[in-house]
């Protein structure tokens, strides 16, 4: 765990970073078009370890490269 901080200040973690775009809409499969994480990531977030952020976020990727191959723009 990276933690930064002196006798006065708080903890503060390095954690990985949410993918949001502020695009928030789902598809008829619940696939946010904005940053292409399941309904189910997206509500797992915020309580997911680094590494479960980053499957979901390997996850999203494959999903936009599955969207940008079939040619669908958002």
């Amino acid at each position: 765990m990276n933690v930064n901080a002196t006798a006065n200040e708080p903890l503060i973690e390095n954690r990985v970073g949410s993918p949001c775009v502020r695009k928030c809409c789902l598809d008829d499969n619940d696939i946010c078009v904005g940053c292409f994480r399941s309904l189910e990531e997206i509500r797992q977030w915020s309580q997911a370890d680094d590494g479960t952020r980053q499957r979901f976020l390997a996850n999203a990727t494959s999903r936009e490269e599955g969207y940008q191959q079939k040619g669908w723009s958002l």
